[in-house]
């Protein structure tokens, strides 16, 4: 069993949710986070928005899933960010479950 953690963008929600339907990963629990990136060491060249703290409504999902299952979302995000016409990516972590109450 393995803990499947997936951080995206709020518009990466649906392709998010679709992702995980079509993995068979039918019970997830998902929230909304505010993502924080400080640019402070960052050139005003590479920083399009001239601020040095940048927020971003995100989203985090989680569920317990098979090795297998894990693998395969892992594959499927990856192929996600390689056509995604957008400077944030979904981000995926997977951590090996040691103990649970169930």
């Amino acid at each position: 069993m393995k803990l499947l953690i997936i951080t995206s963008v709020k518009a990466f929600e649906d392709k998010v949710k679709q992702l995980l339907a079509d993995n068979n990963v039918l019970t997830y629990s998902y929230n909304s986070v505010i993502g924080y990136r400080d640019s402070t060491q960052e050139s005003v060249s590479r920083n399009w928005f001239a601020t040095e703290m940048n927020k971003t409504e995100s989203l985090l999902f989680f569920a317990f899933v098979s090795s297998e299952t894990s693998k395969k979302v892992f594959e499927v995000i990856e192929e996600l960010n390689k056509t995604c016409d957008i400077h944030s990516k979904v981000h995926i972590a997977i951590t090996k479950k040691k103990k649970s109450n169930t």
